[in-house]
């Protein structure tokens, strides 16, 4: 079998010791013989599509994607590092693309809590395809369940905070949610309090940066990172901190659960890529690679 890419996150799930071509390939045709989980849809009149996946932790492993023959023998197109989140992250219109280096798709969708569109790697393209076979109409609400992994990151201590700044930030968030969509649909009122917002923010920032660290200002951020458009940098407060073991390279691997400007999603680090001790309440910081699983069977009426 022939790999031309080693995927670089697959250190994050605990696979830091796939140093060279010959060890990934023994990886992977691991993974085809045992054949944990498989999943096919037939494309068009000829064509087909299967995954094969198996875990390494709980909701950690490596997908791969490509065609079986007639003999039953899987050809890999591609394959890719995998977690997948444990709570519904969001519920939204989501729109999906196919990628053009391979049978691969990116959900897109808009959350008034994040301030950016929202782009993630789709983990169910079987799920997906089916649909689309079913011509299941996508202009309306599905729950998104998110994951992430990242390289590296480090621990920020919290901002303290009273439960009188607590329910004001909280107050703030949902006002400002309610300007942005009154906005999207040409609300010009709303427009200009945003605007006058963003004015008196950077005002403040400003401000209290010539006497303060950011990190003691900016207490979450989300911010699209590098060319890939699923890739983020992201400040998050972490809700839950486990330690899990990769069950084939025996590697401890830090497993976060994380709110970003309200956003829940999961996140894998490998331990020697963390920087500082993960305890709830404190934050992570760091660059991370969104991925993204669509409950299209549970569809949200407005």
């Amino acid at each position: 079998m022939e790999v031309i890419i080693m995927h670089s996150y697959l250190r994050a799930i605990g696979f830091s010791n796939i140093n060279n071509r010959m060890d990934l390939n023994l990886l992977l045709d691991n993974i085809i013989e045992h054949q944990a989980k498989v999943r096919s849809i037939q494309i068009g009149e000829t064509g087909s599509l299967s995954e094969i996946s198996m875990e390494y932790g709980e909701g950690m492993g490596i997908t791969l994607r490509g065609e079986m023959d007639q003999n039953n023998k899987f050809h890999m197109e591609h394959y890719f590092p995998c977690l997948y989140g444990q709570y519904v992250s969001t519920r939204e219109e989501v729109g999906i693309n196919k990628r053009v280096d391979a049978e691969a798709y990116t959900g897109m969708c808009d959350d008034f809590r994040l301030g950016v569109s929202l782009i993630f790697y789709l983990q169910n393209v079987i799920d997906f395809l089916e649909k689309k076979k079913q011509n299941m109409p996508m202009s309306t609400s599905f729950p998104i369940t998110l994951a992430a992994l990242s390289l590296e990151g480090r621990i920020l201590l919290p901002i303290e905070m009273d439960e009188v700044q607590v329910r004001n930030i909280s107050a703030e968030t949902k006002y400002r949610n309610n300007l942005i969509a009154e906005a999207k649909k040409g609300n010009q009122d709303a427009i200009d309090s945003l605007t006058i917002d963003d004015i008196d923010t950077y005002a403040m920032v400003s401000r209290r940066a010539k006497k303060e660290d950011v990190y003691s200002i900016v207490d979450t951020s989300f911010i699209p990172f590098g060319s890939e458009s699923d890739n983020y940098s992201v400040i998050a407060t972490i809700t839950d901190s486990n330690l899990i073991m990769n069950a084939n390279t025996k590697e401890e691997v830090y497993d976060l659960q994380l709110v970003c400007n309200d956003l829940n999603f999961r996140l894998c680090i490998n331990k020697q890529d963390l920087l500082g001790e993960p305890m709830v309440g404190r934050r992570f910081k760091g660059n991370i690679w969104m991925q993204g699983s669509i409950a299209f069977c549970e569809q949200v009426k407005d």
